[in-house]
């Protein structure tokens, strides 16, 4: 399954649309006024879905995620010198990105391919592409990219 990520570029708060592979809108994600980070993801339909919220007066950017209400897991960014990393407490699923932190993968315990983001350079706005190896984890995966995103902003990156 493949997801197109693709921030609004005029919108007060973060927002973003997020489209199918046959371009039709899968989610649509709105930022809420708060203290930190709040992105609030709805379905095509206009269901609240998960939210991924900001977790401040931390030393290095960390978001809860939720679906629905539920709280899933966390992830938070680790301090590092040339790679991006970041812990993610979820489905003991791991995160790696690369030196430009363009590029993230995400693998299950056994080493097995979840998720492969890559950032479009040369846009006016973040674009992301979303490689999904199992359509059920796509809610999931377009929160750790969202995280990863507005880390990257509260780190001056964004």
């Amino acid at each position: 399954m493949r997801l197109l990520f693709k921030q609004r570029l005029f919108s007060w708060f973060d927002s973003y649309d997020i489209y199918d592979e046959f371009g039709g809108t899968a989610y649509t994600v709105k930022g809420k006024m708060s203290w930190g980070h709040c992105l609030e993801i709805y379905d095509c339909e206009g269901n609240h879905v998960g939210t991924v919220k900001e977790e401040v007066l931390t030393l290095l950017p960390r978001f809860a995620m939720y679906l629905g209400d539920e709280y899933i897991g966390q992830i938070k960014k680790e301090f590092t010198l040339f790679r991006p990393s970041f812990h993610l407490d979820c489905n003991g699923w791991q995160v790696q990105g690369n030196w430009l932190e363009w590029d993230y993968k995400v693998t299950d315990a056994l080493g097995g391919l979840v998720m492969h983001a890559s950032k479009e350079v040369m846009r006016l706005t973040d674009t992301y592409v979303l490689d999904i190896a199992q359509p059920e984890d796509a809610l999931l995966c377009l929160m750790i990219v969202l995280a990863i995103d507005a880390a990257k902003c509260s780190g001056g990156k964004g």
